[in-house]
């Protein structure tokens, strides 16, 4: 029998962490929420709290150093997808989009390009576009989508 499936998720900043805890429960899916402070999670022996200290990527360092072929990790951060990656486990950012060997170096390029520009506009800018109820649906669509795959193989 194989390891199960394992969630990591990345959960400081994530908007669909109760859609990640209903779709793990169909899949029988061990779910991990990684952060630096402690969140409410479901009562059942699958999810699991992980609170590391806040020290510069305690979360992303516990993250990817369990990731591997039988992992997904959620994620809006560009660097630790990257490592994730690099281990074997596919990654999904918060809206549904996977990061892939074939994506992941331009995402790098462009987190770098916009960091400069950022650096250079002293405080003007906005950020992300708010969270939808089409990121939402993507997202779960993507889960579920990748979570098939991985049962099957």
């Amino acid at each position: 029998m194989s390891a199960p499936l394992t969630i990591l998720i990345d959960a400081d900043a994530c908007p669909v962490k109760e859609e990640i805890y209903r779709v793990a429960g169909r899949f029988k899916a061990e779910v991990r929420v990684v952060s630096n402070s402690p969140f409410r999670i479901p009562d059942s022996p699958r999810v699991k709290r992980v609170v590391v200290d806040d020290s510069f990527d305690a979360a992303d360092d516990w993250i990817a150093e369990r990731a591997d072929a039988r992992s997904v990790v959620v994620t809006g951060d560009i660097l630790l997808a990257e490592r994730c990656l690099k281990a074997g486990a596919r990654v999904l950012r918060h809206n549904g989009q996977e990061f892939d060997a074939a994506s992941i170096g331009g995402a790098i390029a462009t987190r770098a390009i916009m960091e400069d520009l950022r650096a250079g506009m002293d405080g003007v800018g906005g950020g992300p576009a708010p969270f939808s109820k089409a990121d939402r649906s993507r997202f779960l669509q993507a889960l579920d989508r990748v979570l098939v795959g991985m049962g099957r193989s």
